[in-house]
């Protein structure tokens, strides 16, 4: 017998990475600092504290990447979050990292 993975609802493989980034909801909001575990094209599952607030709909700015990407809240288990992409578009001009 086998057991069910988390993967089998899957539709893509998701690259495993791990990036700094942050969680924007808007000027007055406050920002939520959060790691990027893993993503692909269409979204990816983020790391943050147990106790953070996220909205359901945000922008998820990685510096790395030089993107703020529209995100979707899917699920949350804890301290982990999926997230699906929607769109993307450039640094927020009022976020200052």
């Amino acid at each position: 017998m086998s057991i069910p993975t988390e993967n089998e609802n899957r539709d893509e493989h998701r690259q495993r990475v791990l990036k700094g980034a942050s969680i924007l909801s808007g000027v007055a909001a406050s920002e939520v600092k959060c790691t990027v575990r893993n993503q692909h094209r269409n979204g990816a599952e983020l790391k943050v504290a147990a106790d953070s607030r996220v909205p359901q709909e945000f922008l998820l700015y990685i510096p790395v990447d030089g993107i703020a990407y529209k995100c979707e809240l899917r699920w949350r288990r804890g301290e982990r979050l999926g997230v699906m992409f929607t769109g993307t578009e450039a640094k927020p001009h009022w976020h200052y990292g």
